[in-house]
């Protein structure tokens, strides 16, 4: 089963640019070094150009966890704590598969 989280950002207008960097950046170093990240998009909405979401998923929620405990969460969070609301839980859960009998 793979973990699913999916958290909100919203940023002031002048910082949309920064926390798209900063929001790749976390995606990116994840992906290369962490092996138990699949995915992890930073996705903008569609009807608030300052609302950010973070979608991510990962192996599993051991995975999310030492995700949660990398050196690069920390520079993210560096980089975007002095400006963003966030992180907003919107979802955290395994996907859902059939139950077997």
């Amino acid at each position: 089963m793979t973990y699913h989280v999916l958290v909100q950002f919203d940023v002031p207008p002048n910082k949309r640019d920064d926390f798209v960097a900063a929001g790749l950046f976390d995606a990116e170093s994840s992906l290369a070094n962490e092996p138990g990240t699949l995915r992890f998009e930073v996705i903008r909405d569609e009807n608030n150009p300052n609302r950010f979401y973070l979608d991510e998923v990962y192996t599993s929620s051991a995975a999310f966890e030492e995700h949660c405990n990398n050196p690069t969460i920390e520079k993210f969070y560096e980089m975007v704590d002095s400006y963003a609301y966030g992180p907003t839980f919107l979802f955290k859960g395994e996907r859902a598969e059939p139950q077997s009998s």
